[in-house]
């Protein structure tokens, strides 16, 4: 009887050291994938064309990226003037060096005024493509209402949306990501909608938020100069909004609301803090593969962080243990910090501050969710707001 049950705990350790090495083999097969979710191109207010873009990212080392323009899917027909303005001309002059006369379709009008015409998503697609690299369709949907923005990516739309309207902000958002789940849900195909810059013309509140449902991202970041990202005297923060939201999220059992930081690209030939310029705001995704169901599976299971610049080597939850340890780039110095907001008051607060490479945390259930942020020492000629550091947001952390 004695020599059975030791066979039967022998047989039970072996079980739990391959259940162990196969769930340590799952993790190592993830890698990271970089990408930015909010760009825009001559297809609706950017001024540049889709392959100069995309020529962009892929060379900058993104492994994903989007042309979320305005209420289009960069499909049909479509030429365009080019404006008689110099920097706009020689946009042009280089569109037509890198991609030569065979593929770039263009004309004088009457008036002698340059006019191009814009290739689709499916044409351009095959220039970029590959292995390490993808493009996912996207759609902004754009409208408003009395005056507020209101602005709704779709990632991995397959067909265009057209704003839908009604009588106040919160419902308007929500026919509009209702719209976005039901097109997933007819195509039975991943697509991610997310509220973009909240804080442009301060249009979107944390109480509009709070009203919404089946919402699992915004911007928490957005490049752009004029979507007030820090707040004023007398709006909060988009990170203000973002844990008060979840701090009511939690409360009415509905999921956290995560954090994206974007490019909200427009100007790509005309660089500095006064433009809309690419490469200040991102996501890194830890995936199984680089497709865009697998991309927006990690997402919508918390498995990335947004960030301005900040790298992480390692981040991970093991045993109720939050562990993050930073990519250092010589001479910064970075701080972790992990904030949460307690269950007994539902007030904000940094549990803990550490000012080095690598930090943990034990999930703590006096905490309604618990999130983390590293803040470097460096700062970005590329950013907007000369006072303004790179800096990573990761996901929150709920217990409930």
């Amino acid at each position: 009887m004695l020599q059975i049950k030791k066979q039967s705990n022998f047989l039970y350790v072996l079980l739990l050291i391959f259940i162990v090495a196969c769930s340590k083999q799952e993790t190592s097969q993830k890698k990271w994938f970089k990408g930015n979710l909010h760009a825009h191109s001559y297809w609706s207010d950017g001024d540049d064309f889709p392959e100069m873009i995309m020529d962009w990212y892929k060379t900058n080392l993104y492994d994903f990226t989007v042309l979320s323009d305005h209420n289009t899917l960069n499909e049909g027909d479509k030429w365009i003037t080019i404006s008689k303005k110099e920097y706009l001309q020689k946009g042009f002059i280089n569109y037509l060096t890198k991609f030569g006369e065979d593929w770039v379709e263009h004309k004088l009008d009457s008036a002698d005024n340059l006019q191009v015409k814009l290739k689709t998503l499916q044409e351009y697609k095959s220039l970029f493509e590959d292995e390490n690299f993808i493009m996912i369709p996207s759609e902004e949907i754009t409208t408003g209402f009395e005056g507020k923005h209101i602005h709704i990516n779709a990632t991995n739309i397959q067909k265009v949306i057209k704003p839908l309207k009604g009588d106040s902000k919160v419902a308007i958002i929500q026919k509009n990501i209702d719209a976005i789940l039901a097109q997933r849900k007819e195509l039975n195909v991943p697509i991610m909608p997310h509220i973009n810059h909240p804080n442009f013309g301060f249009s979107l509140t944390a109480e509009d938020f709070v009203q919404l449902n089946n919402i699992q991202f915004f911007e928490v970041y957005n490049g752009h100069p004029l979507v007030h990202n820090d707040g004023d005297s007398i709006h909060l923060s988009t990170e203000q909004v973002w844990d008060v939201v979840n701090t009511a999220y939690v409360q009415q059992n509905k999921p956290l609301l995560y954090g994206i930081a974007a490019d909200d690209s427009h100007q790509y030939h005309q660089l500095g803090k006064k433009y809309s310029n690419a490469g200040r705001g991102w996501v890194m995704v830890e995936s199984d593969s680089l497709n865009a169901e697998s991309i927006i599976t990690a997402m919508e299971a918390g498995d990335f962080y947004a960030t301005t610049g900040v790298q992480l080597e390692e981040l991970s939850r093991v045993n109720n243990q939050l562990y993050i340890k930073v990519k250092a780039d010589p001479n910064v110095n970075y701080t972790i910090e992990f904030i949460g907001v307690t269950a007994s008051d539902n007030k904000k607060k940094v549990i803990k501050v550490v000012n080095d490479l690598e930090a943990s945390m034990v999930l703590d259930k006096d905490y309604l969710f618990i999130r983390a942020r590293v803040v470097s020492s460096k700062t970005n000629v590329n950013f907007f707001d000369e006072n303004e550091f790179e800096k990573a947001w990761i996901q929150p952390i709920s217990f409930k």
